[in-house]
């Protein structure tokens, strides 16, 4: 756990503003304390293998969707589905190239069209909602995004909070607290004068987070935050959004494909095959040989990881083989 975010504490603007718009401390998640242990006598009931919205465990969901489908054109890249994110978790998306992972994303945030079903976003109809106040509600940090030329980390950052701007959309003194406080978080702080184009990939997608930060929001999507990046600079990210989801209260929800890494740091993993929900549930209810097998066509030999006690993938090949 990063000791820097303990201390840190809640954000500025929670701190000292508890009039101000955004998610109040009534409607935030529920922090955890600790890693959530794969399953205890505590635990909420699962979700059933089809994710059903009629599950105990939707009516407590940050987000939400309820029959949703896309598909461009004449193509279906998700056929209706029920899926949900619980509130104040890790939530790892996972399957094969192709599935629609990126897709199912995308369309709980709103960014493409949904060709049937809603979304909720903390109980309400995100179609219904302006998208200033989605954005007070939830960060999206898409797949490999991109800034133009010659923005430094500090200017990055900023733009986070342009959902809670007024006016002229200067920055007051509320905003360049959250701002500094984000990098602070993020241990950027000595960079904010750096081109974005001056860091390594790791310290990019710190940056990256950290303007997600500054929106503050209770809820933060994540379209595989680990690509490209090697092994120490994948730990590296994980390990910060973890800390934010434990110690900030952050509900995370992201793609990735790295198995273990999924099974190490989420509380809850959603497996997709073919646009639809194979499984959901705890890491130890969905890394299974049978679902691994069922999803991704692989003979897989799992076991227990000595040092989490989590699944995992020691050892794979194709099924049949």
């Amino acid at each position: 756990m990063d000791k820097r975010i303990a201390r840190s504490g809640a954000s500025p603007e929670r701190e000292g503003a508890a009039g101000r718009r955004g998610l109040s401390e009534a409607n935030a998640p529920e922090r955890a304390t600790g890693p959530a242990p794969a399953a205890s006598a505590e635990a909420k009931p699962a979700l059933c293998e089809g994710c059903d919205s009629s599950c105990e465990r939707f009516a407590e969901a940050a987000l939400r969707g309820e029959g949703i489908s896309v598909g461009y054109g004449e193509r279906v890249i998700i056929e209706p589905m029920d899926v949900a994110v619980p509130a104040g978790r890790v939530t790892a998306v996972i399957g094969p190239n192709g599935c629609g992972k990126s897709t199912l994303l995308k369309a709980l945030a709103r960014t493409i069209p949904l060709r049937g079903g809603a979304v909720y976003l903390n109980g309400q109809a995100i179609a219904e909602l302006p998208t200033v106040e989605v954005a007070r509600q939830m960060a999206l940090l898409p797949q490999s995004p991109q800034a133009p030329g010659g923005l430094t980390v500090g200017e990055l950052v900023a733009y986070g909070r342009y959902p809670h701007q007024r006016g002229l959309g200067r920055l007051t003194r509320d905003d360049r607290a959250i701002i500094d406080w984000a990098l602070d978080l993020t241990h950027l702080d000595a960079f904010a004068d750096r081109s974005l184009d001056a860091l390594s990939g790791g310290q990019r997608q710190r940056a990256w987070i950290a303007m997600a930060l500054a929106q503050d929001t209770g809820l933060i999507l994540l379209d595989e935050p680990t690509t490209y990046l090697d092994m120490a600079h994948q730990l590296e990210v994980l390990e910060l959004l973890r800390a934010l989801n434990r110690e900030q209260g952050k509900t995370i929800a992201l793609v990735i494909h790295e198995l273990n890494l999924a099974a190490r740091f989420a509380d809850w993993m959603i497996a997709l095959r073919d646009g639809t929900v194979r499984a959901a549930g705890t890491p130890a209810e969905v890394m299974t040989a049978p679902l691994l097998r069922d999803v991704f066509g692989l003979d897989a030999l799992i076991e227990p990881d000595p040092w989490t006690g989590r699944p995992s993938l020691v050892s794979y090949r194709l099924a049949g083989e």
